[in-house]
């Protein structure tokens, strides 16, 4: 007997962005109750090729086929009709409308207006155990809710194709537990059904089959069987090294403390709530808990970049709070930001002017006033080579490199000087695999040196692999400060807001292993 037709099929599919081959010729089968993996590194084309099957993108060649039949969509609205859905990273959601009115807009006609919006949205959240409020407004939900008014809205429409693209970004691992659970619902009920995604765990979790996807192609099928080695090596293509090597900390009397630090937002809201903490060198604290619980704030405010902040940062004896970024900087705190290109980089400036931003005004590249070019050439040449910077030279614009050498500029040059902290806010976010493993390297050479470390994250297995102690944000407060073989259904319960007690082994011995 043959095998089913499948349910989705892309022949051919290539997108381009003037020279940029984003999609280069892509096969992929979905077929009716099963989960295909789309795995691949950030900037693969995972995303553009499911945006071209959605109607947001016209692919240049190929075609789109569902149950045999060839499809053109000019935008999302032909996809949904025809029995596409997609949950995106980024909620699609009006935050101060309700759950039947995001599900009811743009089909009206067809839900029956808002009373049969309501009723759809108490069927679907019956037949998933969803618990899903329709009359409740959306800003009122938490992440792990809305994201099920996503998957409402998809199924609302009678998605017989569903798209998860990054679904787990911004879930807590109880949550992600839960939404796994609720796609092989959608599986075993005969939905076809797509995940993009670049975590590894994720993906041996649940797939049926995988398919992989490097700079734009397809490289080949994987088994759900297959190592975490092995799928990392096939979306490099190269060998990599996954684990964090470190030794048990040596610690030092270097120390940055932070006591009842509150930061408010331009309304006079609370987004860091009386935050206290200790970080001592040759230890790194890292600060997990999902985006958006006041992390950033937090950073910010260390770098003397929030002036709404009140109580005290000491870093070895002094007081940092209410200094400029310029005195913070001369303090010795180097600053690897969450966004690298806004915050980070001028794109426009050169490799050699971006490894001197910082350091303008003095030694050793400016003498008695007067800019000195070989001293900046010397250094530039020194780090492009010594931080494997991929670039035609130090004159290259770094609005040209890729996201992974972009992040070895920024981090050579706060590396590139004399330290006493290092705070690095998602160090890692949009890199792949192989530059990962780099980034990981960099840091803890920082904290083997002596220097206190903040790494903030959101990727609990980067958390778990560079952190001596584990601090979980929730709402602004630190709900906890716990040692980093905490297990991950802990971790979980502290990033939905559970306080746990800080335990005797959470500030480490000087000496001694957290």
């Amino acid at each position: 007997m043959s095998a089913p037709h499948p349910t989705l099929e892309l022949r051919g599919i290539t997108k381009r962005f003037g020279a940029l081959v984003a999609n280069d010729h892509i096969d992929l089968d979905v077929r009716a109750g099963e989960i295909h993996c789309l795995l691949g590194e950030n900037g693969a084309g995972k995303s553009t090729l499911m945006n071209v099957l959605y109607g947001l993108y016209r692919a240049e060649e190929g075609e789109i086929l569902l149950d045999g039949e060839p499809q053109r969509f000019a935008g999302p609205g032909d996809a949904m009709r025809a029995g596409i859905g997609m949950v995106h990273q980024h909620f699609m959601l009006i935050p101060v409308f309700t759950v039947a009115e995001n599900v009811l807009l743009g089909h009206e006609k067809a839900l029956g207006g808002l009373a049969g919006a309501r009723e759809k949205v108490r069927e679907i959240s019956q037949r998933f155990g969803f618990h899903v409020d329709p009359d409740a407004k959306i800003e009122d939900l938490p992440v792990g809710v809305q994201q099920r008014v996503e998957i409402i809205k998809a199924l609302s429409q009678d998605a017989k194709v569903l798209v998860f693209d990054e679904p787990t970004a911004v879930l807590t691992p109880q949550e992600t537990d839960e939404l796994m659970a609720i796609m092989q619902q959608l599986r075993d009920e005969g939905t076809a059904i797509v995940f993009i995604t670049h975590k590894l765990r994720e993906v041996r979790a649940i797939a049926d089959r995988i398919t992989v996807i490097r700079l734009g192609k397809v490289v080949g099928q994987a088994s759900p069987e297959s190592s975490t080695t092995e799928l990392a090596s096939m979306m490099v293509g190269r060998a990599v090294e996954l684990t964090v090597h470190k030794n048990p900390p040596v610690l030092t009397d270097n120390a940055l403390r932070v006591e009842h630090l509150t930061v408010l937002d331009a309304v006079g809201q609370k987004v860091v709530n009386d935050v206290s903490f200790t970080v001592r060198g040759g230890e790194v604290l890292c600060i997990a808990g999902v985006q958006g619980n006041g992390q950033t704030e937090l950073t910010e405010a260390i770098l003397g970049l929030q002036h709404r902040a009140t109580g005290s940062i000491d870093l070895n004896g002094n007081e940092l709070l209410g200094d400029s970024v310029r005195d913070v900087l001369d303090a010795g705190v180097g600053f690897v930001p969450e966004d690298r290109k806004v915050d980070g980089l001028v794109g426009e400036f050169s490799i050699a002017e971006n490894l001197m931003l910082d350091r303008y005004h003095g030694a050793p590249f400016v003498r008695a006033g007067t800019l000195d070019r070989g001293a900046r050439e010397r250094f530039a040449t020194e780090k492009l080579g010594s931080f494997d910077i991929r670039a035609q030279g130090i004159e290259s614009k770094v609005g040209t490199l890729s996201g992974g050498n972009q992040q070895k500029v920024v981090l050579a040059r706060e590396l590139g000087r004399p330290l006493s902290l290092l705070v690095a806010s998602q160090p890692t976010r949009g890199l792949d695999v192989g530059s990962i493993e780099f980034v990981h390297s960099q840091i803890i050479a920082s904290r083997d040196a002596g220097i206190p470390v903040i790494v903030v994250s959101t990727e609990l297995d980067e958390v778990v692999g560079l952190a001596d102690r584990i601090a979980v944000m929730y709402r602004g407060a630190i709900v906890g400060i716990v040692p980093a073989d905490t297990s991950r259904d802990i971790l979980g319960l502290m990033m939905a807001g559970e306080r746990v007690a800080d335990g005797p082994s959470t500030t480490p011995s000087k000496g001694a292993a957290a």
